[in-house]
Parts: C-alpha cells; sequence; structure tokens
C-alpha cells in the first residue's frame, strides 16, 4: 500500500506518466470536460471535496512550471486567486479568457473534477521537471 501521497489509484497513475509539459486540470463542479479528456471525479457534494484541498494535495505531488487561470477568476474570485498565486510562489502564472481555458483542457492528460461551487474555481497545472 502506497504511504503517502495521493491515494487514488487513477490519479496516481496519470501523474506516473507526466512528462515536461504535460498538463493537469483541476476543475470545479461546473466546468465541461470534453469527452477525449481522462475525468477522475472527486465530487461527492456540492462543495466537497473543495478546491484547495484537491490543489494542496496535487501541490504536494506534482512539480508544476505554469499555471493556467482564466481572467474572470479576477473579477468573480478574487480570494482564489490571491490563494493560488500565495501557494505556487515564483510559478509562472498565465491567464485566459475562460472559453479559450476550456478549449485547453482538451490538451490535459486528466481533469480532476472538485466540488467546488465558486466560480471560475479552475486551474491548468503545467508539468515541471524535478531537476
Amino acid at each position: 500500500m502506497k504511504k503517502q501521497g495521493i491515494l487514488n489509484r487513477e490519479l496516481s497513475a496519470v501523474f506516473a506518466t507526466l512528462g515536461h509539459g504535460d498538463t493537469v486540470v483541476i476543475a470545479d463542479c461546473g466546468l465541461p470536460i470534453p469527452t477525449t479528456v481522462k475525468c477522475v471525479d472527486l465530487s461527492y457534494t456540492i462543495g466537497e471535496p473543495n478546491f484547495q484541498s484537491i490543489f494542496n494535495s496535487v501541490k504536494e505531488d506534482m512539480v508544476f512550471e505554469k499555471v493556467t487561470l482564466a481572467n474572470e477568476i479576477k473579477d468573480n474570485n478574487p480570494q482564489l486567486e490571491r490563494y493560488i498565486e500565495k501557494e505556487i510562489g515564483k510559478v509562472e502564472v498565465a491567464y485566459l479568457s475562460h472559453q479559450k481555458f476550456k478549449e485547453d483542457i482538451s490538451k490535459a492528460k486528466v481533469v480532476i473534477r472538485t466540488g467546488e461551487a465558486t466560480p471560475y474555481a479552475n486551474v491548468i497545472l503545467q508539468s515541471g521537471v524535478i531537476f
């Protein structure tokens, strides 16, 4: 049995295959997910699990060099934007329109669906390297 980190077997398997530049999406419960992208749905009720708990777990298991957010988060969920910026430190942050964001998730290796129910609580994490 795995001793630490993400225990979900589907996520652990995906994370083990990530290479430099691959992307992982953490999504709120309302984000449309293309049927062509693997979705690991962790939601079990409105608000649970929340975005922050999943983001924190992924952050501990994955090296990322860039995060992408929807422009709309600035006006509609600034507290979550500040939280993400605080948690990622010096990692690059990019912004896209929400429409372009939804198009870009089609390139992700996996979308992790949370129960989060606040506006624009979505992030694209671009995998980095450990060296």
